[in-house]
């Protein structure tokens, strides 16, 4: 009988590589692929990341030769750059402050890496996310949050095709992190020690606003100064360009006062950034596009959910609101800290991933 073939994303750390096994381990046929996503361009500094580098290909290779596993590395160099690149500094220059990750999934894994599965003649791809997928009989195939509520990354993966999901494997969706190094040691894996990034890939040192400078020179060139204004339209300071600054922001301001002034809100028309008290930052609602939904929302629409408006927040209850087809907004049970626009406005029913969007104010 006709073994599944699954494309196994290899990062090279230790996550997909205990991915690696447990698709073993159910019996599938894996072909590991590696994608070449980024390599800095000239003039712009190299980043010191594990991800995309040479390294980290490398023991990719090595874990798929340690099982006899055919290792290729795909080049989506043009896609990434496109797509969360390019992306990325748009928005900045817009005022606004991107989840890149978003767009990695959905025009990377969940695009072009799921098209190389038609080339392989791959059944599935299996990535090294803690998230699971099930089969429900109301909803058909859903994402739900992984059993490591620590670890948990569904909140990146609102943005895939619900078509997609059942070619899609979560080997991990079950397991805890401390389950994962311990599977690696097990296995005398080379990745098993390898820390988990904190960064992106392609931003040294997570410095966004030193990349804008040297990626797009131009574009940070043609940035003007411009006022920062409190709620009643005092000027209080001066921007060093809106690109430098994200919601929520309060320190590097050069606002001086009694008390600490946080970015409220960023007005690219009139080149103003509205600074607020810390008691002013919190709202009632938001407005969110660029919807995708994973449940039809016409079987929960009406029901108290969960709503994160960034990762790694506590998420809060909410109702939800239609003002148009893509169009929606959210009213939060108890007012949110500095809700910024760019970022993703994910909805749950306790653990099962709703769909989301893009805060757009």
């Amino acid at each position: 009988m006709k073994k599944n073939r699954v494309l196994v994303a290899m990062s090279g750390g230790v996550d997909s590589s205990v991915s690696l096994i447990k698709i073993l381990e159910a019996g599938y046929e894996p072909i590991g692929v590696t994608m070449k996503l980024w390599e800095s361009p000239q003039g712009v500094p190299a980043t010191d990341s594990y991800c995309c580098s040479l390294e980290s290909i490398n023991n990719a290779k090595i874990i798929c030769q340690k099982y006899n596993v055919p290792h290729y590395t795909l080049d989506f160099r043009t896609d990434f750059k496109k797509n969360v690149v390019d992306y990325l500094v748009k928005e900045y220059f817009k005022g606004n402050t991107p989840n890149p990750c978003i767009n990695c999934n959905k025009h990377l894994r969940w695009g072009s890496l799921i098209d190389q599965a038609k080339t392989f003649e791959a059944d599935f791809i299996a990535t090294g996310h803690y998230a699971v997928i099930e089969k429900n009989k109301n909803y058909g195939y859903t994402i739900n949050k992984g059993k490591d509520k620590n670890k948990d990354q569904s909140y990146v993966l609102w943005s895939i095709d619900k078509k997609l999901l059942n070619k899609t494997l979560f080997p991990l969706g079950n397991l805890t992190k401390e389950e994962v190094r311990k599977i690696a040691f097990e296995h005398d894996l080379i990745t098993a020690e390898i820390p988990d990034s904190q960064e992106l890939c392609f931003l040294p040192n997570s410095d966004y606003r030193q990349f804008l400078k040297d990626y797009a020179p131009n574009r940070s060139a043609k940035e003007k100064k411009g006022n920062f204004i409190l709620d009643n339209g005092e000027i209080v300071g001066t921007h060093m360009g809106i690109s430098n600054y994200t919601i929520g922001q309060r320190r590097k301001l050069g606002i001086s006062g009694p008390e600490p002034s946080y970015v409220k809100k960023i007005d690219k028309k009139n080149n103003v950034i509205q600074v607020s008290k810390r008691e002013k930052m919190f709202f009632e609602n938001c407005i969110v596009k660029n919807i995708n939904f994973l449940i039809d929302p016409k079987q929960w629409e009406n029901d108290l959910i969960t709503t994160y408006i960034r990762y790694n927040h506590s998420g809060v209850d909410s109702e939800i609101q239609f003002l148009d087809q893509k169009t929606i907004k959210i009213k939060f049970k108890s007012p949110q800290f500095a809700v910024t626009p760019g970022q993703s406005a994910v909805f749950y029913k306790d653990d099962l991933l709703l769909g989301g969007g893009i805060i757009s104010k």
